[in-house]
């Protein structure tokens, strides 16, 4: 069966996040200054082949833990979907 994962990658939020300042730097010249903190990750989808909803969520913690997220840097939160 295929099976839809949605996986969020973040930076950690105690370290500085040089695209988001970059992007509220830009927000706030376009006059949005009600804009206070932006942070930057990325969203990646999977379609991932397994046998049960399980085995697809470890092969999708697997892929997040082994190239999409740096655990120095970054979190992840995986989601199923349909």
């Amino acid at each position: 069966m295929t099976y839809n994962v949605q996986i969020k990658v973040m930076p950690l939020k105690d370290l500085l996040d040089p695209q988001g300042k970059a992007v509220l730097g830009g927000l706030q010249n376009l006059g949005l200054g009600a804009i206070h903190d932006v942070r930057v990750g990325k969203h990646i989808t999977l379609q991932i082949e397994a046998a049960s909803e399980a085995e697809a969520q470890q092969i999708a913690e697997d892929a997040s833990k082994k190239l999409l997220a740096n655990p120095v840097m970054e979190f992840y939160e995986i989601e199923m979907i349909n």
